[in-house]
């Protein structure tokens, strides 16, 4: 199934809590709301006075943080499209935005010319903290169960610091740029990956690698976990959407039917359904045979 709503690149996605819905952001400074299923469009929010680089949804559902080029981060109501906060907080490139686990607090991080992560109030846009020890912040996630933040730069350095106090508790090093991190929804495990093509998964307790997954022929720029924090999905330059063990990296699906590099993977919180973009081409499939294969 393809969603063709966007008329450019498309750079951000995002499913609902429910996993009822995406969210898609990109280059047409708009983020549309859709039906994965039926593929109907039920808003376009038009705020926006350039390219869209980072969309997340609220935990309740309710609302969808977006952040943009310009250094703006939009909080709107996911259902009217109504504008209710806008923080204006970086000077530009906003490439990562993630929720507390209580939709309290926002985290954005800001790329070239920032290098940033800003910690804020979702309501009243008052900031409580800003990380400013990454070069080009690129990835921002935070725990789905504790008040950490995991912030992935351009220098190659994964930080996780406490979102409330700032306070740094462990540093991972690698190589080469980082364009992506990301927690695993039961918070266990972290992944994070760049221009290496290696995606690099820790225990988030002991600090061990798990598994180094070197499936992509260049660099990997999206990194989703599906629901069960067993299996990553990860994009990469070479156009490809694979599918792993997050543990063993043992490679369970290599999806190639798109045609350039791709920007932003998103996998459904509900069951087996990845979303992926490329240029302005947005994918959804049903990976049920995922289910066959791991049996």
């Amino acid at each position: 199934m393809r969603y063709t709503g966007h008329t450019d690149y498309v750079f951000a996605l995002a499913w609902s809590p429910n996993g009822r819905l995406v969210a898609s952001g990109g280059r047409d400074k708009t983020v549309h709301v859709w039906n994965p299923e039926t593929q109907e469009t039920s808003i376009i929010y038009r705020k926006h006075s350039n390219c869209v680089l980072a969309v997340a949804w609220s935990p309740d559902g309710t609302h969808i943080a977006s952040g943009d080029t310009d250094g703006n981060v939009h909080v709107w109501d996911a259902t009217t499209g109504a504008t209710t906060l806008l923080y204006s907080g970086h000077v530009r490139f906003v490439r990562g935005i993630a929720w507390s686990p209580d939709g309290r607090l926002l985290a954005s991080g800001g790329e070239y010319g920032d290098s940033t992560v800003q910690v804020w109030d979702a309501q009243t846009g008052v900031q409580s903290y800003t990380h400013r020890a990454q070069y080009r912040i690129f990835g921002v996630s935070w725990s789905h169960h504790s008040s950490l933040v995991a912030s992935a730069s351009f220098d190659g350095v994964v930080q996780l610091w406490d979102g409330v106090s700032g306070a740094v508790s462990h540093t991972y090093n690698e190589n080469a740029p980082l364009y992506t991190v990301q927690w695993s929804p039961d918070s266990r495990y972290l992944a994070f990956a760049g221009q290496s093509g290696t995606v690099s998964v820790y225990d988030v307790e002991t600090h061990r690698l798990l598994c180094s997954y070197r499936g992509h022929h260049g660099a990997v720029k999206a990194l989703s976990w599906m629901a069960d924090s067993r299996l990553l999905v990860s994009g990469g330059d070479d156009a490809t959407v694979q599918t792993w063990n997050a543990t063993t990296g043992e490679r369970v699906e290599r999806w190639t039917e798109h045609h350039a590099w791709i920007r932003a993977v998103a996998c459904s919180p509900m069951g087996y359904a990845v979303v992926s973009a490329s240029d302005k081409d947005v994918r959804i499939e049903t990976r049920e045979e995922i289910v066959l294969k791991r049996s």
